[in-house]
């Protein structure tokens, strides 16, 4: 019994950064207007030369969405891919 537990805990939690990912994606469909101001200061950074997937850009992103750096940078992603892909 206390093995088949041990597997049911790996199972959980080999699943929860799918989880994850799947709500940042949910987050960014659900929320455009937060997504075009990400946007925007995605263009804000990349009219000073930085990049989108820049460590200076990760951690705004990280910041202001209460994310991990690895999380923030899917987060960034799922923006750009879906409002702003004009953004490098």
């Amino acid at each position: 019994m206390k093995f088949f537990l041990f597997l049911l805990f790996l199972f959980c939690n080999s699943l929860y950064p799918a989880f994850s990912q799947s709500n940042l994606l949910e987050s960014v469909k659900k929320n455009p207007s937060e997504a075009k101001n990400m946007c925007s200061k995605f263009r804000e950074f990349n009219s000073k030369g930085i990049s989108a997937s820049s460590d200076e850009t990760i951690e705004y992103v990280s910041k202001k969405n209460n994310l991990t750096p690895v999380n923030a940078e899917i987060y960034s992603i799922y923006v750009i891919g879906l409002h702003c892909p004009d953004i490098i």
